[in-house]
């Protein structure tokens, strides 16, 4: 039954990690003459170009944080629950699992946006390379 738990909170968090905050395009011309798949890769090499720059904003640093900080937490929590029903290794590793996704759903959905710097040199990216960013979501 753990590791079904373990699969489940997996899934969950591939699956968060596709719902991140991307820039939305305007369908201008170049958009429409690219098309969909190719506005997408360039789209995600704008964002691991704004990943590789020293922009001292890194958002896999800022996710790392809120998760490990919700892990512990959570592991805390969890010994503890655990330990008052008589299995405190379980009740730890179940808190670290669900405190660790808190955490990172803290960060995906509670930060807003990207830090502005970031979303800059994205949407200049992205503007260089013909498209119209309008926002992010």
């Amino acid at each position: 039954m753990l590791r079904k738990g373990i699969v489940w909170t997996l899934i969950v968090l591939v699956f968060a990690l596709g719902c991140a905050k991307r820039p939305v395009l305007y369908p201008n011309a170049h958009l429409d003459a690219v098309g969909k798949a190719a506005s997408q890769q360039d789209v995600d090499a704008c964002l691991a170009l704004a990943e590789d720059a020293d922009l001292g904003t890194h958002q896999a640093l800022e996710a790392g944080k809120k998760t490990g900080a919700g892990a512990a937490v959570g592991t805390a929590t969890g010994a503890v629950s655990g330990a008052i029903s008589g299995d405190a290794g379980t009740g730890a590793l179940i808190g670290l699992s669900v405190g660790a996704l808190g955490g990172f759903f803290s960060w995906l959905f509670g930060s807003g946006q990207p830090d502005p710097i970031f979303v800059q040199y994205v949407d200049r990216c992205l503007v260089d390379r013909g498209y119209e960013p309008i926002g992010w979501k």
